[in-house]
């Protein structure tokens, strides 16, 4: 790993990877992983101890309720220590000289190694255990997540938009409740309908008002070329390997001088939460059965 020098995306690291931020890279992801195994372990053994619905389920259910402890704790740790360099942190300030898109601190770095610690280890079980804890679309979503945040971790460039996405994370553990009052037959619950009122919240704030804003920073920030780039990412296209890449090198001609934008790192980093399970679907469904609710009542 000492004196790297590969080319990641459409970036080299080359000069800007020391010994020692290599170092703290490696023990970052390992400590995430470490982090998962733990999470993971005491789910199983705290659930067992103090749920009861817990010892009523099956393998498949166990792994997956498990599988999503260590999914709840780096979403809850990933969201929070986001939501602390973006806002108090004065690590992203206008103050600073710096260009918002070099700014990087050993927390902002630790906490990228910590996510593609979680994101192997998840994407490990959901490969061994496939597909019980999810299809393609699971794959698709950690596969683009991984490669965003590796790509802004190696180049020292865009973790304020990483740590945006990052913040999306917040919503996860609304998520995961709602499965574990499912499979624990408590849909009927007041929990339940107030952890639906929970989950819509913060997708419109984590899922919508936060990206109304990603764009709106990208937009003041960024030289009047950069809206090229803004267009193609809203696109969504699909298109063959030659188009895209003739138009990517296209793209990168517009970026200028220092301001240059990992422009694949971006456009996968927003592209990656629109994966996985749709919590569009959830939002929808928590919406009809409260008002089922409100009827009954």
């Amino acid at each position: 790993m000492w004196g790297l020098e590969i080319g990641v995306g459409l970036m080299n690291v080359a000069g800007y990877a020391s010994p020692a931020k290599q170092l703290r890279w490696l023990s970052s992801v390992l400590a995430g992983i470490l982090m998962c195994k733990v999470v993971y372990d005491l789910t199983g053994v705290i659930s067992a101890s103090l749920v009861k619905e817990y010892r009523r389920l099956n393998r498949k259910q166990k792994l997956e309720w498990n599988n999503r402890g260590f999914s709840t704790f780096h979403a809850i740790v990933a969201a929070a220590v986001s939501l602390y360099l973006l806002l108090v942190s004065d690590l992203f300030h206008d103050s600073r000289d710096q260009l918002i898109i070099n700014r990087t601190s050993n927390l902002s770095d630790t906490t990228l190694g910590v996510s593609i610690g979680y994101f192997l280890s998840d994407l490990t079980m959901i490969f061994y255990y496939y597909p019980a804890l999810g299809g393609v679309e699971y794959v698709i979503h950690h596969g683009l997540s991984m490669y965003s945040i590796i790509q802004s971790l190696f180049s020292g460039q865009a973790q304020i938009y990483i740590l945006m996405v990052l913040f999306t994370e917040s919503t996860t553990p609304f998520v995961n409740l709602r499965w574990y009052l499912d499979v624990a037959g408590l849909k009927n619950s007041k929990l339940y309908v107030y952890n639906g009122v929970a989950l819509f919240l913060g997708w419109l704030v984590a899922r919508i008002i936060l990206f109304v804003f990603f764009f709106y920073h990208m937009y003041v920030h960024f030289d009047q070329n950069m809206l090229g780039v803004l267009l193609w990412l809203r696109s969504g296209e699909i298109e063959s390997p030659c188009q895209n890449h003739k138009r990517s090198t296209v793209l990168l001609h517009l970026v200028l001088g220092e301001a240059s934008l990992p422009v694949r790192l971006l456009q996968l980093a927003y592209s990656a939460p629109s994966f996985g399970y749709d919590e569009r679907v959830l939002v929808l469904e928590n919406r009809e059965r409260y008002g089922e609710n409100l009827e009954q009542s």
